[in-house]
């Protein structure tokens, strides 16, 4: 699968910055006869890198010609516009970083306690999701993020598709997120995708007690074996935040695991969402 922008930018610097090694970046820059900030830029991944460039640069550091193509093909797509590109402002937005990441992982593992995950929400769901948001204002503001994360859901199409491993609080079930008519087709939505390949969605009933996700929900973004470590994010106020130690990571899938372990079956699980949406159903015709 081809690398989003910003990641394959990011792996690419990160992979100049080992092959300049203990060689100071300001020697570098002037014995090709750029500034400093420019290699800077290029290996902190702030700006892409064009072949001729690369080229000199690689020969600099000793690197074989038949050795250059894979760096070559991530400096390529890290010219490339990003995909999401027309739904952001002109600002780049911080959400960038997940968005990339998220188009790359071929397992994403969720505990969710508030709303459904974006990957699985209707229109009108993500939309009374996304007005409330702390930082929202102008209209324009969320129909651009609202068109951001219906487009986030192509991911679910790509071949092969990216594994669900989805837990939800049953508080989720029950939160008229816009209104109880709302909900009642999301939760329609929910049992569709709970019948695709791929797609594990587990309710944890109120009945299961005190668990391992009691402080937060979150996501562990696991990728291609041999392209890089599983990361968890965590959504907030202001932004997502990344745990990339491999300790930290340990402890959130320990916490998923537990999850998984006290949820309903998949089945039963499928049924508990079944039933909530026939009862709003009937709730919504009287």
């Amino acid at each position: 699968m081809a690398r989003a922008t910003s990641t394959a930018r990011r792996e690419l610097g990160n992979e100049l910055r080992r092959l300049r090694g203990e060689r100071r970046a300001a020697d570098v820059a002037i014995s090709l006869g750029w500034s400093e900030s420019k290699l800077s830029r290029i290996e902190t991944a702030h700006t892409g890198i064009s072949e001729p460039d690369l080229d000199r640069l690689l020969t600099a550091y000793g690197v074989r010609v038949e050795d250059r193509e894979r760096l070559r093909d991530l400096a390529r797509r890290g010219r490339a516009r990003a995909w999401w590109t027309p739904y952001r402002s002109s600002v780049p937005d911080p959400y960038d970083e997940y968005v990339a990441l998220e188009a790359e992982a071929v397992l994403i593992s969720e505990w969710e306690t508030q709303v459904v995950p974006g990957l699985l929400q209707t229109d009108e769901y993500a939309r009374a999701v996304i007005e409330v948001g702390a930082d929202v204002g102008a209209a324009e503001t969320i129909q651009r993020r609202l068109a951001l994360r219906m487009a986030r859901q192509a991911v679910l199409t790509r071949e092969p598709p990216p594994m669900l491993r989805i837990v939800l609080d049953e508080a989720v079930l029950h939160r008229e997120v816009g209104g109880p008519e709302v909900l009642r087709r999301q939760l329609a939505r929910l049992v569709e995708a709970s019948e695709r390949p791929g797609v594990e969605l587990l309710v944890l009933p109120f009945t299961a007690g005190a668990h391992a996700g009691l402080t937060e929900p979150f996501m562990v973004l696991e990728f291609e074996s041999g392209t890089r470590a599983p990361i968890v994010h965590i959504e907030g106020l202001t932004g997502g935040h990344f745990r990339v130690k491999p300790t930290d990571v340990d402890v959130y899938r320990d916490a998923l695991s537990d999850l998984r372990e006290r949820a309903l079956p998949a089945e039963e699980s499928r049924t508990a969402i079944a039933l909530r949406e026939e009862a709003l159903r009937l709730l919504t015709a009287s």
